[in-house]
């Protein structure tokens, strides 16, 4: 398990944590939220050890085998599936050794070793290695001659993938996840959370998609007013908590307010005479004693709406035949040779058509957004728009456009030019750019800051048809929020391609799909989309048949196992492992006891918090039992970070004994 004894952290003159005490359990699956800049980075820096508390100590077990994402990915010759099978790092290290006790001369010894070191291979599953490694590949969006492809032919957001697959290759008993799912489209989004469901380990996850940890994660670590709380369930179940815990401190505000309203009054009538001056005294102490509940405060919540459109052609537009897709020219005879993508294209877009846009990865949802925008002309085919059609586009190069050494101010006057000062200033307040910042240069502004910019001055413009590019890359979790509830009630026409399922669901009331190069309406949900990428996509992609040179690629060749033969030594290692198994014995006894215990009581806070995200149990009818649950949840949680102390203490002992 993973404990947090007391930790104190600041960075710079900013702290981050104060005096923070949590317990994560093996096998939990953790979702790590909180605001930006609230510490969830560093904290997943102190537990990779490149960081370490001002005060206290953070515990996990030494022999843990830690995994995690690397934020940079050089440019190397290596295949792709090398480099992923990379992170297999036991099984790399097993391999050198085994080239190094094969580059020296042969010996009896020797021999032995070398055996050894093949039963090590094997039992680190090298001779399955290589399915492992396509596998998770093909899951991530890569097909099998891209595997073949050296890491430097890729493009950043593509190493990125790599990276992942490589921490998803470790044989990790602690998995860390930085917003795995910024770099992903939705089927790699989905394939990757049937992947974890079934990581055995133990998880933290930092995400802004509430979809995603509302499948993934078990347990909701919030770090809020530098401290860090545990919350069980997922992340909706989670919001259920949050408010209740927030209803129950307003009560006890409003409970203590009148209590202090009321010795205050007795104070005032009666302070001055005499027969009540003791009585008087005794109530000011009481009134000076009395410690000042803190509000438990919500983040503040941030929202923006679509202005309504200035006009509504229908139809908006038209595509009849349209071949979308790519001219290149060529560099020696500067000829252009089309490169078609989605072909035969015919779709019309009516007044309040709500439209997501489905397909795997390079089927063309990209290049058919890009088409409708006007970025690329048609191979074929043609496009009508409607008389006053104006298009509001966001996609992830809108961000890259915007000038960095400009200020929100300066973007927004420069397409709307002749608007009073004031009036730009108090638009861009109302998307979070406050005083000086509205005039600074966005150069150090964070991802999501700039990308809200780049949303406020799309709704400045009033469009009446939106086409959305995977919107809510670099959001938090609240404007993600915010965007959506604005999109809900946009008042135009909406084509969006999205991974966030939660926007995709409240926003949209139809979807059309990319696939096989062409355009189609899709008759389901996303959880038909879902059972329709296993079944057709992926199933494909894991039966395409290996080139028969690379099927017996990086595994070891086998080789005859030397037998030792010295009976005394034999004798001595079964000796040794009998002492070692009469000393872990009582040990390994007594860890079992305390999981028992801990499985118990783990049982009983998940139905305690199982009646709390029952919304009737906050009525004022059943107030006292609401009371009597956060009593046994405080209690239950006390008792089991006694006992997982035992546990981690044992641990340790079992470890010293090796």
């Amino acid at each position: 398990m993973i404990r947090f004894l007391q930790v104190v952290l600041a960075r710079g003159t900013k702290p981050l944590f104060d005096n923070v005490d949590i317990t994560l359990n093996p096998g939990d699956k953790i979702g790590l939220i909180g605001s930006n800049g609230a510490g969830k980075s560093s904290l997943f820096a102190m537990l990779r050890g490149e960081l370490h508390p001002d005060q206290g100590s953070i515990e996990f077990p030494a022999k843990w085998q830690l995994a995690h994402v690397a934020q940079e990915t050089p440019a190397l010759d290596r295949s792709a599936i090398d480099y992923a099978i990379d992170g297999d790092v036991t099984l790399r290290k097993l391999e050198a050794q085994l080239a190094e006790l094969e580059s020296q001369p042969e010996s009896m010894e020797n021999g032995i070793a070398i055996g050894e070191m093949y039963g090590a291979l094997a039992d680190a599953d090298a001779y399955t290695v290589r399915p492992r490694g396509e596998q998770l590949l093909l899951g991530l969006g890569f097909t099998i001659d891209q595997m073949e492809q050296s890491v430097a032919s890729f493009s950043g957001g593509w190493r990125m993938r790599l990276n992942l697959a490589q921490a998803l290759m470790c044989k990790s008993d602690l998995l860390l996840l930085d917003e795995p799912t910024n770099h992903l489209d939705l089927d790699a989004i989905i394939w990757l959370e049937d992947w974890l469901k079934r990581y055995a380990g133990t998880l933290i996850i930092i995400s802004h998609d509430r979809d995603f940890l509302d499948g993934v994660v078990n347990v909701i670590a919030h770090i809020d007013e530098r401290k860090l709380k545990r919350y069980s369930g997922n992340y909706s179940s989670f919001e259920r908590q949050r408010v209740a815990q927030l209803i129950l401190a307003q009560s006890a505000i409003e409970k203590q307010t009148r209590k202090r309203d009321h010795l205050q009054s007795f104070i005032s009538r009666f302070a001055a005479k005499a027969s009540k001056a003791k009585q008087a005294q005794s109530r000011i102490k009481a009134l000076a004693k009395m410690e000042e509940l803190a509000p438990l405060r919500a983040a503040a919540e941030f929202s923006f709406e679509f202005r309504e459109p200035l006009s509504a052609p229908n139809p908006m537009l038209v595509m009849e035949d349209v071949d979308c897709g790519y001219r290149i020219e060529s560099k020696t005879d500067h000829s252009f040779t089309e490169k078609k993508i989605v072909g035969d294209v015919k779709f019309s877009l009516q007044i309040g058509q709500r439209i997501g846009l489905l397909g795997v990865n390079g089927a063309g949802k990209s290049t058919l957004i890009k088409t409708l925008v006007g970025d690329i002309a048609p191979l074929s085919g043609t496009m009508l728009t409607g008389k006053g059609l104006s298009i509001g586009y966001f996609a992830q190069h809108q961000v890259e456009m915007l000038r960095h050494n400009e200020s929100p101010l300066w973007h927004l006057a420069h397409i709307a030019p002749g608007i009073r000062e004031q009036e730009l200033r108090n638009f861009l307040g109302g998307f979070n750019f406050p005083g000086n910042m509205v005039t600074s240069p966005i150069a150090p502004f964070s991802g999501g800051e700039k990308a809200r910019l780049a949303l406020a001055m799309i709704v400045w413009q009033r469009p009446n048809l939106l086409l959305l590019d995977e919107p809510t890359n670099h959001l938090d979790l609240e404007t993600r929020e915010a965007l959506t509830d604005a999109l809900a009630q946009f008042e135009g026409t909406l084509v969006v391609v999205s991974h966030d399922r939660h926007l995709l669901r409240a926003t949209t009331d139809q979807f059309i799909i990319v696939a096989d190069g062409k355009l189609e309406p899709f008759d389901g949900d996303l959880d038909d989309y879902k059972d329709w990428l296993f079944k057709n996509k992926l199933a494909k992609a894991a039966a395409q048949p290996l080139p028969e040179s690379k099927k017996a690629e990086s595994l070891p060749l086998a080789k005859p196992i030397p037998v030792a033969e010295n009976k005394e030594q034999r004798r001595k290692e079964s000796e040794d492992k009998q002492k070692l198994s009469a000393q872990r014995k009582p040990i390994e006894n007594q860890i079992k006891k305390l999981e028992e215990q801990i499985a118990k009581l783990t049982a009983k806070k998940q139905a305690t918090a199982t009646q709390l995200e029952d919304s009737a149990i906050y009525n004022d009818a059943n107030k006292d039992k609401l009371k009597a649950l956060l009593l046994d949840q405080a209690y239950l949680v006390k008792e089991l970070g006694e006992i997982e102390a035992d546990w981690l203490e044992q641990q340790e002992f079992l470890e010293a004994v090796g």
